[in-house]
């Protein structure tokens, strides 16, 4: 069994997979409230009245708008959780092949779940196995966990 500073080392690849990925993420959540700003700019749709004011339009609601924020919401549904599960399970000292592999997996999963529904929109099932892909992902990574705590 390895130590915690042995998997939490810069040399550990995991770690090092585990820190690249939640990067991206990171990143991938700030770019949503960029395009979300830019719907709204785009679309003129201001939800609040100070906004609305200082381009002289009316505070009112547009669909593409509130896909893009239905997005946003998603992902900060679902990637903080994974995010939890995935350094849990990490702390197991899985396979680093496997992990990485669930790592790009989920990552893929969630930018692949916003190209379909708030920048290209296809229609389903496209973005309900986006989003079930990186549900059993988190799911899988977390039941690891429990499991190899549990004793």
């Amino acid at each position: 069994m390895a130590n915690i500073m042995e998997i939490l080392s810069l040399e550990n690849p995991l770690f090092r997979g585990y820190m690249f990925y939640t990067g991206l993420l990171s990143l991938k959540c700030l770019a949503m409230s960029a395009l979300t700003a830019r719907q709204r700019f785009k679309n003129q749709a201001f939800a609040n009245p100070e906004d609305a004011a200082a381009v002289k339009v009316k505070v009112r609601t547009d669909d593409n708008v509130e896909r893009v924020r239905r997005a946003h919401l998603n992902d900060l549904e679902n990637i903080p959780i994974y995010f939890v599960a995935s350094f849990g399970y990490m702390l197991t000292n899985p396979a680093p092949s496997l992990a990485l592999m669930l790592f790009r997996a989920f990552t893929a999963a969630r930018f692949i779940h916003t190209f379909v529904y708030a920048i290209v929109v296809i229609p389903q099932p496209a973005r309900g196995l986006s989003w079930g892909v990186g549900y059993f992902i988190t799911g899988f990574m977390a039941v690891q966990t429990i499991l190899h705590f549990l004793h």
